[in-house]
């Protein structure tokens, strides 16, 4: 068990260490044990420190720096031990045209080697789908789902 644990920490730290340079450019980052010696109790701690900002603290950060700070850890997770799918819901709620064009770049990247599921209100993250499902309630209390292909240019050509 402490092996197991030992390398998913390890990979998912070495995948930390990709992905925050991505979402924070010329910002500092780091996971790390608070009990190495105790793997089995010990926790993990999360540092960032955003570019031009002396704070550390997770707590001190904006709340769009919390939430992709979060993003940045969970997604270093998804690429440390990768799954065929995975479902977000509205990671990129509080963050800014900037960070959302930035998580927007990871998407691309892990869309790779998975599908993804992302509930969401963004269009930009609407606009990099290849299908979108819309649901709604009708006005007799009723949800009502509407789905929509994405047809690409190439595919377009081809038809």
């Amino acid at each position: 068990m402490q092996s197991i644990f030992k390398g998913a920490f390890d990979d998912t730290r070495d995948a930390f260490n990709q992905v925050f340079p991505i979402l924070f450019p010329g910002g500092s980052g780091s996971i790390h044990l608070t009990d190495p010696e105790h793997l089995l109790e010990t926790g993990i701690e999360v540092t960032v420190k955003p570019a031009g900002k002396k704070i550390e603290r997770l707590s001190l950060l904006s709340g769009g720096e919390r939430s992709l700070a979060a993003v940045a850890l969970l997604i270093a997770i998804f690429k440390a031990r990768p799954s065929p799918f995975y479902i977000m819901d509205e990671v990129e709620a509080a963050l800014d045209d900037a960070n959302l064009g930035r998580l927007l770049t990871i998407f691309q990247d892990l869309r790779e080697s998975s599908q993804l599921i992302v509930i969401t209100h963004q269009k930009r993250t609407m606009e990099i789908a290849d299908a979108l499902y819309g649901v709604s309630m009708r006005q007799d209390g009723v949800s009502a789902v509407v789905g929509q292909r994405v047809v690409t240019k190439a595919e377009q050509a081809s038809a």
